[in-house]
């Protein structure tokens, strides 16, 4: 049977989890900036094999609308360009056989607007996964009071220190909303 603190503990980490996917998403949401993390969910087949581009590529940004892919192996630049055509990056590469550069053309204010809407949608998720996390640990915390006999002081004041977590990562959760919002609205 799992401990009070093993609780708190098990709540928190999943509630780190949570954060952490949400910073993972913001990052491959593209803003007007060139940021290589666009590329870390396209997959290129090489050699038969899924590998992710930063693992057969330098991945390099000479200025901030622009992202210059050189693949270590040259022969696989035509792969790597089908995958970021075929990707829902939005950008067609431009290859000179040697490397491909991805402009990155500046947002229009509604695309700006829409990116900030899926934005919430991924904050609202990290926050409901969170809740979750508070909601499994209150519940284990109620299951050892019927259980072991855990006063019920000790379970209100757990629950208590449980949701003051909560709080916490969804005041971050909402922190990282508003810096990914502002990042998306500068021109």
């Amino acid at each position: 049977m799992a401990t009070v603190e093993e609780a708190k503990t098990k709540a928190k980490e999943r509630m780190e989890k949570a954060l952490d996917a949400l910073h993972s998403n913001f990052a491959s949401v593209r803003t007007g900036r060139a940021n290589p993390m666009v590329l870390d969910r396209i997959l290129v087949d090489y050699y038969g094999t899924k590998t992710p581009i930063n693992q057969m590529a330098a991945v390099k940004t000479p200025d901030a609308h622009l992202l210059v892919i050189e693949p270590y192996d040259k022969s696989s630049i035509k792969n790597i360009e089908t995958a970021i055509l075929e990707s829902d990056l939005g950008i067609v590469p431009n290859s000179d056989g040697q490397v491909l550069r991805l402009p990155f053309p500046t947002q229009t204010e509604e695309r700006r607007k829409e990116l900030a809407k899926q934005c919430k949608g991924l904050a609202e998720e990290a926050k409901v996964a969170v809740r979750n996390a508070r909601r499994d640990a209150n519940n284990e915390l109620d299951k050892m009071k019927k259980d072991e006999g855990l006063p019920e002081d000790d379970v209100k004041r757990e629950q208590n220190n449980v949701q003051k977590l909560t709080d916490d990562f969804i005041a971050q959760i909402d922190k990282s909303l508003s810096a990914k919002e502002a990042e998306l609205m500068e021109i």
